[in-house]
């Protein structure tokens, strides 16, 4: 029976993680539980108990004070009771001997099991408490054990993990037995016991997964600037080379591609983007928004939209689905990459915009001439007003003239309006056509 006791503390030990002289300990403690439960004890100062850890033999021991008057049984002991061992006691002398563990009772034995187990819960809380607070944040390899409506239940070594249904990623099947990693969030408790929440959605489970995998990452060389990620489907991250001489999207991707392709494949075929990090605004958003090509970045002040940073983006007519992506991810995505606001116009919305406010402002313009001539006091002109008003009613209005002139007559004022600083984004390689479209976009927002 000895010897089975303890190749159960060692299995426990190995399995639980848990030190063999805590278990002892703990056994321990629970004999000397069963002996104040077995005789109702007032005390158990006077008890000790002793397990021998070669052997497994277990021993409680008992002491006892000589006094002339017995008050307690279990602490006390009458003079004539120790004279009757023997001649040598005298009062105050203390007399120590030992209890076989198998006298306890049934209820004594159970309320030793109810100790081991609470020792073991609070051992195994501190040890999961100290082991996996510090891993906090990095990544774990764990294997599915079981799988409900909720939560996922994985082993990560020594604990079980929960991974909740809003951590999950709808790539996941998570099938029995399945090997995976896992990004640790943090150790909770539920219902008294640890338990370690992990993620297969968070967007730090990339950035570790391109640590692991890329090298000039995890020496620093390459730094992962920024990340966005809608789990399951894409994610965008945002890179920094602080060597001139390596490329840092490069490095992401590797040989090809076998870098990039290893994390997709943990993922389970999530797509990645990875761009180049700029200091630059209107260079990051213009990346960002890849693998869309972007004709122009207008940057409004924070202080004029109540500290928000808003960006305007104008992309050519066919490139505008492709900016904003399928159910506006692209841009979504960009603009958590940047943390700007952006919208998007198309170039021939942007050039309608700019149309009907130089309209206005046109009108605008000849309402105040009109306004002036009712308010001039020279009657001897008001005749050759008249005639000319009348000259000018029967020929059309051209508006598009009218622009024109507006534009030439206000050009450079617009460049420095104070509500907005406007940067063209860098343009390599466009066709004729889109050229032309931005000069004539560049003529609109100088007359503007």
């Amino acid at each position: 029976m000895n010897q089975e006791l303890l190749e159960a503390l060692r299995l426990l030990e190995k399995e639980r993680g848990i030190e063999a002289e805590m278990l002892f300990g703990a056994i321990e403690e629970a004999l000397v539980s069963a002996y104040k439960r077995e005789f109702d004890a007032k005390t158990t100062d006077n008890i000790r108990a002793e397990v021998d850890r070669e052997t497994g033999e277990m021993r409680v021991f008992l002491a006892k004070e000589i006094v002339a008057e017995v008050e307690d049984p279990n602490t006390d002991m009458s003079l004539a009771d120790a004279k009757a061992l023997s001649e040598d006691f005298e009062l105050g002398d203390v007399l120590e001997y030992q209890i076989s563990p198998q006298d306890f009772g049934r209820l004594a034995a159970q309320t030793a099991k109810s100790v081991i187990n609470q020792r073991l819960s609070q051992a195994e809380k501190e040890r999961i408490q100290n082991e996996f607070s510090s891993r906090i944040g990095d990544l774990a390899y764990g294997v599915v054990q079981r799988r409900d409506r909720r939560e996922v239940i994985v082993d990560i070594g020594r604990a079980e993990a929960v991974l909740m249904r809003n951590e999950q990623s709808r790539l996941d099947r998570y099938e029995f037995n399945q090997k995976m990693r896992f990004y640790i969030l943090k150790v909770d408790e539920r219902r008294g016991r640890p338990i370690v929440c992990v993620s297969r959605s968070h967007p730090n489970l990339v950035r570790k997964l391109f640590e692991q995998e890329v090298p000039e990452i995890s020496s620093g060389v390459v730094e992962i600037m920024s990340i966005s990620r809608e789990a399951g489907s894409r994610t965008k991250i945002a890179v920094y080379s602080h060597d001139p001489n390596i490329d840092a999207v490069g490095s992401c991707v590797g040989q090809r591609g076998m870098r990039v392709q290893n994390v997709i494949e943990e993922l389970n075929g999530e797509k990645i983007d990875i761009i180049d990090w700029d200091a630059d605004p209107v260079a990051f958003i213009t990346n960002a928004l890849r693998p869309a090509r972007v004709l122009r970045v207008k940057l409004f002040d924070p202080e004029m939209n109540d500290g928000q940073q808003i960006a305007q983006v104008i992309v050519p007519d066919s490139q505008l689905s492709l900016a904003i992506g399928r159910e506006g991810q692209n841009a979504r995505l960009a603009a958590r990459l940047t943390n700007w606001k952006i919208d998007i116009k198309s170039e021939s919305q942007y050039r309608e915009i700019l149309e009907e406010e130089l309209l206005a402002q046109f009108d605008t313009h000849l309402d105040g001439a009109d306004f002036e001539d009712e308010l001039s006091d020279e009657p001897e002109d008001m005749n050759e007003t008249l005639a000319e008003d009348s000259a000018s009613e029967d020929q059309p209005v051209d508006f598009a003239a009218a622009v024109e002139a507006e534009l030439a007559a206000e050009e450079g004022a617009a460049e420095f309006a104070p509500e907005s600083l406007e940067v063209k984004a860098e343009e390599a390689e466009l066709k004729d056509s889109e050229a032309v479209s931005t000069e004539s976009l560049d003529a609109l927002e100088e007359g503007r």
